[in-house]
């Protein structure tokens, strides 16, 4: 119960201190299996993506985060198990048996959607970098799945590298159609495809705001 009311707040602080509103482009809330992929520049992003989320859609959807961050200490450990019941990668410690892709299908099973960020670490500023080969590798082992990228903007003026306290301030979250790994298709091909994806939502909304 303890863990409810604790999600519940963090989930109305992330509303607040951001204000994100959200939209859906070419795409509607749904309880099936995906892979939610999004640039990455704050602490906050995987947090503000789950919030804005429909409530069942919620609950069946898990962020992945890293171990090393999150593992350390025990307030941070417990968040990230209880609260948010999160997928740690352990970025430190990678072998056959532990890789990303691996821990995140195994974590998945056949229910859980996911909340991942295929730049692999935050970016500076508004720029959205090269896409590491993670988001590939899981959509080939599991090509059932919706891939659905998620624009974030002004994420980084909130909460930017090197700060611990946020910004309150507006930000976006923009839902996109779902893709998938098209047969045939190269890694390269589909890393540029899904990082342009991204890109695409953000240049539109920002067209429509004009």
């Amino acid at each position: 119960m303890l863990n409810a009311v604790v999600r519940h707040l963090f989930i109305l602080l992330t509303k607040i201190l951001t204000g994100a509103s959200v939209r859906w482009v070419d795409c509607a809330p749904d309880t099936c299996q995906r892979v939610y992929f999004a640039n990455h520049t704050s602490h906050l992003d995987a947090l503000v993506v789950w919030a804005s989320l429909p409530a069942d859609i919620r609950e069946r959807t898990r962020m992945v985060a890293a171990k090393d961050y999150w593992d350390a200490g025990p307030v941070r450990r417990h968040i990230s198990k209880n609260v948010f019941n999160a997928i740690l990668i352990d970025r430190e410690n990678i072998s056959i048996k532990n890789t990303p892709v691996k821990v995140m299908m195994d974590e998945m099973e056949e229910r859980f959607s996911i909340i991942m960020f295929p730049e692999g670490g935050r970016s500076e500023g508004e720029e959205v970098g090269p896409f590491k080969s993670g988001l590939y590798y899981l959509a080939k082992k599991r090509p059932d799945l919706e891939l659905i990228p998620v624009c974030l903007d002004n994420m980084n003026r909130i909460l930017p590298r090197g700060r611990t306290l946020p910004v309150l301030m507006l930000s976006r979250v923009v839902f996109g159609p779902p893709i998938w790994l098209e047969q045939g298709e190269s890694k390269e091909k589909f890393l540029d495809r899904t990082r342009e994806a991204i890109l695409k939502l953000k240049e539109n909304w920002n067209n429509n705001d004009g």
